[in-house]
């Protein structure tokens, strides 16, 4: 950057349709894996901010609000030469006078987490990201009477309610939009929905998320949904983030996705209200939540 490029002042405004480019040209730099398709997805599904500086980009950050309490803050990237500057605290704060008093929830590295505990969030769990693609997932055996079957279109209503029940978070909007992308399985009992598992294109390969299902013994209702679309793709590039306290870290490294990265969970104006009878077992995406 040229010396007059640097002396520029730092600008803050909406995100529009127009900086995709620079917004995956910057995720590409930080070594996410985000497709042009992944970028245009959550831009369609939420709205930003950007930093400009000299006429480029050189942060981002969205939100996604969920309807009248809920919302999620991500894709929050800094240029590395821009970073220490303050610009993602105050993205940050440009989101939440948006937000306002909604419970809102954000994923944060070591190096964000003392920013929005600043800005008024506190850690409400970690998630834990597992890729890979060399697995053979064994047989997971179900409860008597619970089957696995593919989701038709009929079946929105009912997984809109379960995921929104799982993570506290109202998902009529945004789940028919992931819908719209993804494959999904879902569990039934005599013709009752208990959960689903869904399974679209994502970065480098594909992604398995969200995943919700009643609790069981060994977790086996969320291992059968996701072994389901493991068995269906061995040798593909696979990711899933799950939460830590899910029981299924040591049992995704078993599988051939090892563990790399951990993130927190940061929570403001929380906590999130979740149905302790369904639980998600794998997000949908870091972002989106």
């Amino acid at each position: 950057m040229s010396g007059e490029q640097q002396n520029s002042p730092i600008t803050y405004r909406p995100f529009t349709a127009d900086d995709l480019v620079a917004a995956h040209a910057l995720s590409r730099a930080a070594k996410w894996r985000h497709r042009p398709d992944d970028w245009r997805f959550v831009a369609a599904t939420g709205q930003g901010f950007v930093a400009e500086q000299a006429g480029v980009v050189i942060a981002t950050t969205l939100r996604w609000m969920y309807g009248d309490g809920g919302a999620a803050l991500g894709m929050l990237i800094v240029a590395p030469e821009h970073q220490g500057r303050g610009i993602g605290h105050k993205l940050i704060e440009l989101q939440l006078k948006e937000t306002g008093d909604r419970t809102t929830v954000m994923q944060a590295s070591p190096l964000g987490r003392p920013i929005c505990e600043q800005l008024g969030f506190t850690a409400a769990g970690t998630l834990d990201q597992h890729q890979g693609a060399a697995f053979q997932p064994p047989l997971v055996s179900l409860p008597p009477g619970e089957r696995l079957r593919p989701i038709g279109s009929n079946d929105t209503p009912r997984l809109v309610e379960l995921a929104t029940r799982a993570s506290g978070l109202d998902r009529s909007a945004i789940l028919p939009a992931v819908l719209e992308a993804a494959d999904g399985i879902a569990l039934d009992r005599d013709g009752e929905m208990l959960g689903f598992a869904l399974f679209r294109r994502f970065g480098d390969g594909h992604v398995i998320g969200p995943v919700i299902a009643p609790e069981a013994p060994d977790c086996s209702r969320a291992k059968a949904l996701i072994s389901h679309w493991l068995a269906l793709n061995a040798g593909m590039f696979v990711r899933i983030d799950t939460p830590e306290d899910s029981g299924l870290s040591a049992w995704l490294e078993e599988m051939g996705l090892p563990l790399v990265d951990t993130i927190t969970t940061m929570v403001r104006n929380g906590p999130l209200r979740v149905d302790p009878d369904v639980r998600q077992f794998a997000v949908t995406s870091q972002a989106v939540y």
